[in-house]
């Protein structure tokens, strides 16, 4: 039976290897719904090929002009009510949440109350209310499963094994490009430099993220909500080749890893297809050729993100997402070059100092934090421009 599939955040890099594992697998699913932020140009292109019967376009002006050029069957609607009907649309079965950030938040628990399955490519929805997503997914006996390559090998190595007999999680990470710098070092990196990472083609958030850390301390609280694995069982190892995912450890002392490209086409396809394993057309990896395979222990006194992150996971409560929150309006500061690539660490840590969290929060909770945390590290980060 053919799957009938939405894709949030269909522009960005995961949405756009999702749209190429669906042309690879037609037979299989159909685009039925693409939701997207302001992209009108790239959107207006999916739209001719892949002839999707709802489009969400969140910018208004992005919507309008789109709405002028677009004058088949396919019906656009606009802002958060426009996320939330693509996500709720009723022919769906799946909803690629690929909205980056705290973005897509809403619109995943609005599929999900939907009773949609979902392939979760937006990590932050779970740091910043796993406890909330989570009890969601049981309630209405919908399926969530993992996208992001680290967890979507974790996912594999599990299957089939019991959840007392497991020893530790091991999420593997790049290390970045800035994988062997020392502080002095980090001081002086550029935004060129930082966008250059060595394995992944990803989009600039993350790319940073993952050039700070950052991104590795958000995929331990991820692990830690969909796995429902204490922290003290999860582990960050640097493997520069990013040929193996991420490895679980079992009390007997057995390792299962799984293996393959840096791409994110195979996660994005077994997330789509499980429990089946679809023919795949995106490349095979070669163990002679991608050998040798290393493994080092992070630096946790260089890019301390990732320590904090895990801290913030541990205390609970609203932590995790004021973290987020500080993170990403300091990313994005960076990437517009109001302050430089060490600053991010130095917002992120002055926003928590000052963070009140709530223990046990509902959704309007994690929104207030969201806000309080944004604002003030806009404050911070303002304080920081002016003295450039």
């Amino acid at each position: 039976m053919i799957k009938n599939i939405a894709i949030m955040g269909s522009t960005g890099s995961i949405g756009r290897q999702a749209l190429e594992v669906a042309k690879q697998n037609s037979g299989q699913f159909k685009v039925l719904a693409l939701a997207a932020n302001a992209n009108d140009e790239i959107l207006e292109k999916q739209i001719i090929e892949f002839e999707p019967e709802l489009v969400a376009v969140f910018d208004t002006a992005a919507a309008a002009r789109l709405k002028k050029r677009i004058k088949g069957k396919t019906e656009i609607v606009t802002g958060q009510e426009g996320l939330s009907a693509v996500a709720t649309y009723g022919k769906i079965d799946t909803v690629v949440a690929a909205i980056s950030g705290y973005a897509g938040l809403r619109p995943t628990i609005a599929a999900i109350e939907a009773k949609k399955n979902i392939a979760l490519a937006n990590k932050e929805t779970l740091v910043a209310a796993g406890a909330i997503v989570m009890e969601a997914v049981k309630r209405n006996s919908v399926t969530l499963l993992p996208v992001d390559s680290e967890h979507s090998a974790i996912f594999q190595a599990l299957n089939g094994e019991k959840a007392d007999s497991i020893k530790r999680l091991l999420l593997t990470a790049s290390g970045g490009p800035f994988r062997g710098f020392s502080r002095q070092q980090l001081m002086s990196v550029t935004l060129e430099q930082c966008l250059k990472h060595p394995n992944w083609s990803m989009g600039k958030k993350i790319t940073v993220d993952s050039a700070t850390l950052a991104n590795k301390g958000l995929e331990v609280i991820e692990a830690h909500w969909l796995f429902d694995v204490d922290y003290a069982k999860i582990e960050v190892v640097v493997h520069p080749q990013s040929i193996v995912h991420s490895l679980v450890e079992y009390h007997d002392g057995s390792l299962i890893a799984q293996m393959g490209l840096p791409d994110m086409k195979l996660p994005i396809q077994y997330a789509l297809s499980y429990p089946a394993r679809w023919e795949s057309a995106f490349g095979r990896l070669d163990l002679v050729k991608a050998s040798p395979l290393t493994f080092e222990r992070p630096d946790n006194n260089v890019f301390p993100l990732l320590q904090t992150a895990v801290n913030c996971g541990k205390a609970g409560g609203t932590y995790p997402c004021a973290f987020n929150a500080a993170n990403e309006e300091a990313v994005y500061a960076f990437l517009s070059g109001k302050i430089d690539f060490i600053e991010i660490e130095r917002v992120v840590a002055a926003v928590l100092e000052t963070h009140k969290s709530v223990c046990n929060p509902a959704l309007a909770d994690i929104e207030s934090a969201d806000s309080l945390a944004r604002l003030s590290a806009q404050h911070q980060i303002k304080l920081l421009h002016q003295f450039k």
